[in-house]
């Protein structure tokens, strides 16, 4: 409901009833909740709200017709956090597995990229075990780790996610993922290990500066969290900072793509950066495991 009712003649503008931050002198055809540019759907007289549309009232359309839009085109969802909510379980029932089975499991599934645990053998990606790249940004194995790793999914997450929709934001986190990972892979030495959805959580905030500078919100808490986020990078002995620096750039950039790709071809734009991203990523993989095979 409106938190400021128009009745009230001592309250200033209605209220947005999804974007509470937003004042808004438009109201839903229907429902009369108010409604902000972002909620707004056309009907054949003003405009209704999404639960409405959502619902088939009064449109005179099927219920998924005119579905309300992310900022970056995605289907806005009833819980706005599923992906988020997946991708922590994933986390902790890996880590709960760890738990059970020890450095076993760790070995197999960390990135590493050649180590020689007997002579003449070699295992990691450069072995082509190139699952690790991903399978390493689920595990963990201190539990101050994936606390703080699930805490800034959770926090950031809940962010990013409603502006991007599902579909799109997962991308987002598998890519951050996968080019914390690859980055790792061509920098890091071979034998050095690195585990930690960091990457992940990293390319989160790179996509949440992008979401802060095309909403016009004020950027200074945003860049001092970034320059603190990174100080602790560079300054903390054990942190994989290829993985964080890596998950960073590739959030940004593919958040940037999502969000600005006009709207004619949005289709063509966002899957086409996706695509690069990924291809850059596969060809740092090949490239690294040719030198060092």
């Amino acid at each position: 409901m409106d938190p400021r009712p128009s009745s009230d003649p001592h309250a200033g503008p209605p209220r947005c009833y999804r974007h509470p931050e937003a004042e808004t002198g438009i109201r839903c055809t229907r429902c009369d909740k108010p409604i902000c540019t972002r909620c707004m759907i056309s009907a054949s007289v003003g405009f209704q709200c999404p639960d409405c549309v959502r619902n088939g009232s009064g449109t005179g359309h099927a219920p998924d017709a005119n579905q309300p839009r992310t900022l970056a085109g995605g289907r806005v969802a009833a819980d706005d956090r599923l992906v988020t909510k997946v991708l922590i379980g994933i986390n902790l029932a890996v880590y709960l597995a760890v738990l059970a089975f020890g450095d076993r499991l760790v070995d197999e599934l960390m990135l590493i990229g050649a180590f020689s645990p007997r002579p003449g053998e070699v295992v990691g990606v450069a072995d082509g075990e190139w699952y690790r790249l991903l399978t390493s940004t689920v595990l963990h194995q201190e539990v101050w780790h994936i606390l703080f790793n699930v805490l800034g999914l959770w926090v950031i997450g809940g962010i990013v996610e409603p502006e991007l929709g599902r579909i799109r934001y997962a991308a987002l986190c598998l890519l951050s993922g996968l080019s914390g990972s690859a980055l790792a892979y061509l920098v890091a030495a071979p034998n050095q290990a690195s585990l930690g959805a960091s990457g992940v959580v990293y390319g989160l905030i790179g996509a949440w500066v992008v979401l802060a500078r095309r909403r016009r919100h004020d950027m200074r808490p945003v860049v001092l969290f970034v320059a603190l986020s990174l100080l602790m990078t560079f300054t903390r002995p054990g942190i994989s900072w290829e993985a964080h620096v890596g998950g960073l750039v590739a959030g940004a950039l593919v958040t940037y793509a999502l969000v600005h790709a006009p709207r004619a071809r949005r289709d063509l734009v966002q899957y086409g950066a996706c695509g690069l991203v990924l291809l850059i990523d596969v060809g740092v993989v090949l490239a690294r495991s040719a030198a060092l095979t």
